[in-house]
């Protein structure tokens, strides 16, 4: 199970997401550009103690990412894209050991090209009225699913 954040642009939510997959074994793909400094100094001065326990790699664009996915592997992953325009509900998905879970920009969500690239869309279902939820949260709630139906919780 992976985590994939194209372009953050929050620090403070990047720092959330990689302590949050430091403590549930997640590895993460950060996609950049990233609208802050992502250097590993940058990361300590912020006080995220957790890096060295994070598999974290980072990519330089998309396309980049997408080599890496598509090439490095003999079986490819599913691209699980979390987006307010999906239409399956994250509780109804079935996930699998493999599947990369990625989150948009905050400001921005992806692409229309990124979008289209993805192997499922999902939502998490809400209130009518209201937008969305802050990425780290809606991530934990979907990386905790995803994670207790592979039985990749940590004991």
């Amino acid at each position: 199970m992976r985590l994939a954040l194209y372009q953050p642009d929050i620090p403070q939510n990047t720092g959330t997401l990689l302590r949050m997959a430091a403590c549930l074994g997640v590895s993460v793909d950060v996609i950049g550009p990233t609208g802050f400094d992502m250097s590993d100094r940058s990361l300590r001065r912020a006080g995220l103690d957790y890096l060295d326990h994070v598999d974290l790699t980072r990519h330089q664009s998309w396309d980049a990412f997408q080599a890496g996915r598509l090439n490095g592997h003999a079986e490819v992953s599913r691209l699980v894209l979390l987006t307010s325009h999906g239409v399956v509900p994250y509780s109804d998905f079935h996930f699998a050991d493999s599947d990369i879970l990625l989150l948009g920009r905050e400001s921005a969500g992806v692409p229309d090209a990124v979008h289209a690239s993805a192997d499922a869309r999902l939502k998490i279902p809400m209130r009518e009225g209201l937008r969305s939820l802050n990425i780290a949260v809606a991530a934990a709630m979907v990386i905790g699913e995803a994670l207790r139906q592979t039985g990749q919780l940590p004991k």
